[in-house]
């Protein structure tokens, strides 16, 4: 995977955020309205650490983010691998 480029890309690191937030906020049954302080985040996410079936849904959904389904295999395309920027 060409992760040089991809940490460039602002979407990249949204999907990121989402993958890692959004199994969180679904198991716990909140929304990010729900979130209104630091500490109620850092609640959320130490909580979401000592679940196994959390973590699981975690990795899951972070290697969809990562993992590019018009490729064979795990890895970028070759034309992807000789990016040096986002395109």
């Amino acid at each position: 995977m060409n992760l040089k480029v991809r940490f460039k890309n602002p979407i990249f690191w949204a999907q990121i955020v989402l993958a890692i937030l959004t199994p969180i906020l679904a198991y716990a049954g909140l929304t990010a309205q729900d979130l209104t302080s630091w500490k109620a985040l850092g609640d959320l996410l130490v909580g979401a650490l000592s679940n196994p079936y959390v973590l699981g849904l975690v990795v899951v959904s972070v290697w969809n983010a990562l993992n590019d389904p018009t490729t064979k295999g795990v890895g970028d395309s070759g034309q992807a691998l000789t990016y040096t920027e986002p395109k």
